[in-house]
Parts: C-alpha cells; structure tokens; sequence
C-alpha cells in the first residue's frame, strides 16, 4: 500500500500533517507570539528517512523503547524477539524491532471530530510479528482541538497475552529549527528517573533525581542541562545530553485522567508546548544522536540537541521488570492511553 499524506487545520491558526507510513508528522505549525505559524517538528525531505533519524516524528510500538535479553516471558513462555540495537551481549530490542510500527502503512479516514478535525490511523500487528504473540489491532487517533492541542488517542486488542506500549516520537523545536534547542527551557514534573547501564539498559535502580543534571522540577534552560551533562556520571554514555526514563509525579493514579508531565518554551519565539498524560512514564530525549548536518526540508540543517522529545509511555524494559506497572494485555481487554500537546505563547 503506497503511503498517503493528510493535513488537519483548526480555526486557530494550527495545522498538522501525517504520512500513513508510520504515522509520521512531516508538519506541525503552530503561531508564535506574533501570530506567525511555523513548523515546530523536524522534518526530512523524505518522510522514509525519519525512521534512521531516530524514529523521527513517527508512532512507535508494539513496545516502545528498550527490552532487554532478546525477549521476555509471558505465561512461562520466553519469546524471542529481535536485538536491534546495539552490538554483541549489549544488544537489546528498541521501538518493536526491525520492523516496528513507524516502518508500516497504515489505514487512514479524516473526520470531523467532537474537539477538533481528527485523522484517524489503524494497522494490524499479525501474531509473531517481531517475535510478540497475539494478532493486534492498533487504532490511533490524531485530533487538533480549537484550544491549539495535539491530541493523540491510541487504542489496541488482541486475541492472545502480548505486552502492548505504545508512544509518539515527535522532535520538537519551539523556534520552528532556525536553531538548536539550548535556549529553550524545559520543566520536567519527575522526582526519580530510571538508571541505565552502559548498554543504555535499565538497572533496575530508580534513583531520585536531587542533585544531577536530570533534576528539571524548576524551569531550567537545556544549555545548562547540556553543560552539566559533560561531567555527570548518569548521562555519561547518552551523547551529552537527556536521554532518560522520568516517573513522573503524578496526582492521580496512572491511566485515571491527565496531569501535566512537562513544560516546553522557547522564549525568542514566544511558543511554549505543555504535555499532559494520563501514563506513568515519559521519556526525555535531546536529540543528541543526530548527524551533524542533517538536512531538513526547505533548507533546514540540524544537527545534535536540535529538538527535544516527550514520548509517554510506560517504563523501558517493562516486560523483564515486575517492579515497574506491567504493560500485559490480554484477550477482552483494551490498550487506551491519551497524550496531549497542548500549545500556547507567553510574552
């Protein structure tokens, strides 16, 4: 099925457009102070290079981030799944495999939504795909409400045990990339954070983040995170900068309503981003990995720290760690999660 490209425009000066390959946004523009609109994603000139671009603005399952041992048991069962990152005994599994689901075409029907115009993303996840059990049906649901928010609603079920966490990658960058994001400000509502080993795995150990570069509970500008990323042991292997799991600090229990996760602002530009969800967990992201001039469209060049990511989900390694929320699902129960970017601007 050959790829297809959809634009939703509100009344409030927000528009956002998807590929189905992956479900990957190539724009999202939304107004500065001055009521002029920009694209505040990164975008490639072909929406296939997004997915060697660290999975750039695309939806990621079946089960986002890293999954350690080349598999998990389920039910006593260990199924095997593919190491595609990293190298030898370090390699683990990262954003469902070789072929996860920023690499599949999905089906497509715009709709006049009740908050707002709304593209609706369906794919089916055939038993053993990737190495995961159960036939899943995944539908995804992008709305853009009169209130300037990106609303992204994800359903799935399946017909046998399977583990299911799903995320959005999106690169933001509040200036619309006219230049790196170190003179942003980011306020991350997180108290412990995941530790990681030199393979980027987690420990096991959810260390409170007083007194590292990780601590964001006040607004803090990214270039002195990134500075003081040099020197701290914790980021020590993430390419100078964040690149970290947060528990967020939540007041009400995960999967019962949205609290507020993060706040995202580029004081030049006057845009400031503010992410609500209803998961545990978000995973903080700086882009640290990308090539040095990389070429955006319509001339943009980018480079490391050229954006920031917010992907909600549940913890790394969740179907290895019986400590963290379990991301089981099982046949007559349904996936549903709820994330939102909500934009506004600030004098």
């Amino acid at each position: 099925m050959k790829p297809t490209n959809h634009t939703l425009r509100n009344g409030a000066g927000m528009s956002l457009t998807a590929s189905t390959l992956g479900g990957t946004v190539t724009s999202l523009r939304v107004p500065d102070r001055a009521g002029r609109a920009g694209n505040v994603v990164l975008s490639l000139p072909d929406v296939r290079d997004h997915h060697a671009n660290g999975y750039m603005n695309a939806l990621i399952g079946r089960v986002g981030n890293r999954v350690s041992g080349g598999g998990f048991k389920l039910d006593g069962v260990f199924y095997p799944i593919a190491r595609n990152n990293g190298e030898g005994k370090l390699a683990c599994a990262l954003h469902g495999g070789n072929r996860g689901f920023d690499r599949h075409v999905w089906s497509a029907r715009e709709f006049a939504g009740a908050d707002g115009p709304s593209l609706e993303l369906a794919t089916f996840s055939p038993d053993g795909e990737e190495g995961y059990p159960g036939n899943l049906a995944v539908r995804v649901v992008y709305t853009l409400t009169e209130a300037n928010a990106w609303r992204i609603e994800y359903w799935a079920v399946t017909d046998k045990p399977t583990v299911v966490n799903l995320t959005q990658h999106a690169y933001f960058n509040l200036s619309a990339g006219r230049r790196d994001v170190g003179g942003h400000v980011l306020q991350v509502a997180a108290s412990r954070f995941s530790e990681l080993d030199r393979a980027l795995l987690p420990t096991g150990r959810f260390p409170a983040v007083d007194g590292t570069a990780l601590d964001l509970r006040a607004p803090t500008r990214l270039e002195a995170v990134f500075a003081k990323a040099k020197s701290d042991r914790r980021l020590a292997n993430v390419g100078g900068g964040l690149d970290c799991n947060y528990f967020l600090d939540r007041t009400q229990p995960a999967g019962r309503g949205l609290d507020r996760a993060a706040e995202f602002s580029d004081p030049e530009s006057g845009r400031r981003l503010s992410v609500w969800t209803d998961q545990p967990c978000m995973q903080v992201y700086s882009a640290n990995f990308l090539e040095p001039g990389l070429k955006g469209r319509g001339g943009a060049v980018y480079g490391p720290h050229w954006a920031c990511c917010f992907e909600t989900q549940h913890a790394p390694d969740s179907p290895n760690d019986p400590s963290v929320p379990s991301i089981r699902l099982d046949p007559g129960g349904v996936y549903h999660t709820v994330t939102e970017y909500r934009f506004d601007t600030f004098e």
